[in-house]
């Protein structure tokens, strides 16, 4: 079960964040302010932090940077009310790897964080093997039989997601929301011209086929 740390000043904000995460599945850890949060990433394994921005003491801001410049690499979603362009831009400069403003769609919020950690998982492997066939995560590179290529970012994002899990079907929504992310301005065309081009890269590998599955998706088959 995946353990979700709230910081969140507001104490009725902060219990009902818990109450929705914990209807989701998940287990949430709860801190009233930045210190407390340190606190608790220091004794506990946390999968996700989702933060406020205007605490008292060490704001939502200086807490992702802190936790960045330790190292830390565990998803960050800034749920704050202040929501102005350079609001956003100084999240994302500090580390934060998605950002909602305030009032949050509870059902929102759990699709993001459910992208998040998938997102997540995907990296934390760096490395797939596929019969022959290795993709590293690290150099965005496809090797097989001693030849390696090396993919457009978006591109080879796209294909490990789809060989991490074969078989499964995934919508172009989904596969947008998690590669490009859900603030993305691109729309579903920009999937299905990146799956023609892994198409056409990959059509003479044996090991695998990405298949469209008619007004549901896409999935990658594994051959052998």
């Amino acid at each position: 079960m995946f353990h979700i740390l709230v910081v969140e000043d507001d104490p009725s904000t902060r219990k009902l964040m818990a109450a929705v995460l914990k209807a989701n599945g998940y287990t949430p850890f709860l801190a009233e302010n930045g210190t407390v949060a340190l606190e608790i990433l220091d004794k506990q394994h946390i999968d996700l932090m989702i933060t406020d921005v205007m605490m008292p003491g060490l704001d939502g801001y200086c807490l992702t940077d802190q936790l960045r410049e330790a190292g830390y690499t565990l998803p960050v979603l800034i749920v704050t009310a202040k929501g102005a362009p350079k609001d956003k831009k100084i999240g994302f400069l500090v580390g934060t790897d998605d950002y909602m403003v305030k009032p949050v769609d509870e059902e929102e919020m759990i699709m993001r964080v459910k992208a998040l950690l998938r997102r997540s998982q995907i990296v934390s492997e760096r490395r797939l093997s596929v019969g022959g066939v290795t993709l590293d995560y690290d150099s965005l590179t496809v090797t097989r039989q001693g030849e390696k290529t090396a993919l457009p970012q978006k591109e080879f994002y796209l294909l490990y997601k789809l060989l991490s899990y074969p078989d499964i079907i995934f919508t172009r929504m989904q596969l947008m929301d998690e590669i490009w992310g859900m603030d993305s301005q691109t729309d579903d065309r920009t999937v299905n011209v990146h799956i023609n081009r892994l198409r056409d890269r990959f059509a003479d590998y044996p090991e695998f086929e990405i298949v469209t599955v008619r007004g549901l998706g896409y999935k990658a088959v594994r051959k052998l």
